[in-house]
């Protein structure tokens, strides 16, 4: 077996890679900064990872309007002050806004639904791209979908910026129940193709309009060898009783109970927005919630690190929602 280690590989990210690196921020929390101030307090309490964004999700909620990739600056500076990785976030589907990320060296990007998706048919097209990716899920198909195209990590998405922890509960459960029916199959055939559909929207619209389809898609592969692709995926799945990939939780995670809840639940870790910065205290509350996410099953721990922390931010109710950003992706 030659020992000549694989420089090309390790240079442009390959998949191995890739999710290497996702594994290295298992049972851990990664915090939203909007600068380098809260990236200090993020990396103080013990945060394995920062997301650098103008604004944490409650406040794009709150602003309206189109929501984009941060400027290129304000994550330089966020870059040069800490020692963690830094991961970004770029609209769904705007590959020119993953490169533009890929370009300032940030260590992941996140193709995230907090922003308003640019593409409304697909994701970005991962193949190519030296940097991992880490995508939002709220199900077994999407989560599926975005492993099938490159994605290192998933995350369910829960409803960002509400501080209400019950949708990335449902989407943790319905992943869970859908796995354990992946576990119990004996056709995955039948799996593959039902999760493939979405990849052919645009094609089956275009079929409506001119009465012929040549199963389009921006992968370059047909329908079949897609379809056969993600029966591997399942296969994994059906192996590990699990996704072959990190998942963390994300969306709504307000104080450190809900952080042990989620990983009392097999999440790999956690993702805090607003949870943080829009708490009362937030360096106290950073903190918390690294403790609670580390010792998840100690009760009196949990207990113990939630007092004196101050108040966690303001709730909202999910029927109450204006726009539901985990409905956005496919």
């Amino acid at each position: 077996m030659s020992l000549e280690l694989d420089i090309e590989s390790l240079r442009h990210g390959k998949e191995l890679v890739k999710r290497g690196f996702a594994r290295m921020q298992k049972g851990g929390v990664i915090m939203d900064v909007v600068n380098a101030e809260q990236a200090k307090i993020a990396e103080d309490a013990g945060a394995v990872a920062v997301m650098a964004l103008e604004r944490v999700p409650s406040d794009i909620r709150a602003d309206g309007g189109v929501a984009r990739m941060s400027n290129p600056n304000m994550i330089s500076e966020i870059i040069d002050c800490t020692s963690i990785p830094i991961m970004a976030k770029c609209r769904i589907g705007h590959t020119a806004e993953a490169r533009v990320l890929e370009s300032l060296g940030v260590d992941m990007i996140d193709e995230s639904e907090v922003l308003t998706p640019a593409d409304p048919y697909y994701h970005v097209v991962k193949d190519g791209f030296s940097v991992p990716f880490v995508c939002g899920a709220t199900s077994l198909g999407e989560a599926v979908r975005r492993i099938w195209e490159g994605a290192a990590m998933i995350r369910t998405k829960g409803e960002a910026g509400t501080g209400n922890i019950v949708a990335a509960m449902r989407h943790a459960r319905l992943l869970q129940a859908e796995i354990e029916v992946v576990k119990k199959s004996k056709n995955l055939n039948v799996i593959a193709s039902k999760i493939a559909e979405k990849f052919f929207v645009l094609d089956n619209e275009a079929e409506k309009n001119l009465g012929e389809s040549t199963d389009y898609n921006p992968f370059g592969k047909d329908k079949a060898t897609i379809e056969n692709e993600i029966v591997g995926i399942l296969e994994d799945i059906k192996r590990l009783g699990r996704l072959p990939v990190v998942t963390f939780t994300a969306g709504g995670i307000a104080t450190p109970a809900d952080a042990a809840l989620m990983m009392q639940f097999g999440m790999d870790g956690v993702f805090v927005g607003s949870g943080i910065f829009k708490s009362e205290d937030p360096t106290t509350m950073a903190k918390a919630v690294v403790e609670a996410t580390a010792h998840f099953n100690d009760a009196k721990l949990v207990g113990d690190v939630s007092r004196n922390i101050g108040k966690s931010m303001p709730g909202l109710e999910e029927s109450k929602l204006e726009t539901k950003m985990a409905k956005r992706g496919h």
